[in-house]
């Protein structure tokens, strides 16, 4: 889609701390993802909002750090910065409390957010966002434009609702799923299918979108694209924690595919990317492209 020129993309959604006991690190799933995007050299900005308090003020000197322009974060007087508290499992899996309200529930379009969309090459957004009608009216508009439009299905308990889930991928040219994600959505609309591809397929029927992923934890990934399904079985490697493993897959699939790689090579990279990142703490880990290519090289 955009070999000729540096590729340009936003993700609209949330930015939060992660609070590990007594330890936290930046996260939020669009903002994972437009690192992961930023780190492999894409032109990547974020809008979202954080508290005008010293957790808010932190994430903004970080993602300055990692080089993000942080003009369209904005700051909020009336609400905190999201918190997250994660348990890990024995596999390292995670689950999630993430309190309400935070100041990413109440994001409001300024001009530059709204321009910054209009000029990009694609937009990525969750469902997560959407729990509070005031980040999803903003959310609305920018789905209004013609953008190509990822959204990162990311259901976490009890926040979603299946009628504005359908929404949301009605708006998307491109959806990815996790397996037990896309068997419940499937379900909720009455699927007759059981396999993973024939419901990728039932998801096409119910919209308008021309690619579906959906990951599969460590035995890899499927990949409908151009009507063709790619597979990647998955790397190995000894798990850290699972957070942001999804949303770096995402960020380096995207990436891979709009800068015209081949689907298989894009899934590929895409896996390993997921791997490494799983094999690190925290959602952010600094991955070099001679270390996703050595993972898959070793398979």
């Amino acid at each position: 889609m955009n070999n000729d020129k540096n590729l340009k993309a936003v993700a609209f959604g949330e930015v939060l701390w992660d609070v590990f006991g007594n330890e936290k690190k930046i996260g939020g799933a669009p903002l994972n993802v437009i690192l992961r995007m930023k780190a492999l050299g894409v032109d990547s900005n974020m809008i979202s909002c954080v508290g005008n308090d010293s957790d808010g003020q932190a994430i903004i000197t970080e993602v300055n750090k990692l080089g993000l322009n942080t003009a369209t974060i904005l700051k909020s007087d009336d609400y905190p910065t999201g918190l997250v508290n994660v348990t890990l499992d024995e596999s390292k899996s995670a689950t999630y409390e993430i309190l309400y309200p935070s100041a990413w529930d109440k994001i409001i379009l300024n001009e530059e957010a709204r321009e910054l969309v209009v000029n990009s090459d694609v937009l990525i957004y969750g469902s997560l966002v959407c729990r509070d009608e005031v980040s999803r009216k903003a959310l609305d508009e920018l789905l209004n434009t013609h953008t190509y439009k990822v959204f990162d299905v990311n259901l976490r308990n009890p926040h979603y609702d299946y009628e504005i889930l359908k929404d949301l991928m009605q708006s998307a040219n491109f959806i990815k799923f996790n397996d037990e994600e896309l068997t419940e959505i499937c379900q909720a609309f009455d699927s007759p299918y059981t396999t993973l591809e024939e419901n990728m397929n039932f998801i096409c029927s119910l919209t308008n979108a021309t690619a579906i992923c959906v990951t599969r934890g460590k035995d890899g990934a499927l990949l409908l694209w151009d009507k063709h399904l790619y597979e990647n079985e998955g790397y190995t490697v000894k798990v850290e924690d699972t957070v942001g493993a999804g949303d770096s897959f995402l960020g380096a699939l995207i990436t891979s595919l709009l800068t015209d790689k081949e689907p298989q090579e894009a899934l590929n990279f895409a896996c390993a990317t997921g791997a490494l990142v799983a094999g690190s703490a925290g959602g952010n880990p600094e991955i070099s492209i001679s270390e996703i290519q050595n993972l898959i090289n070793r398979n």
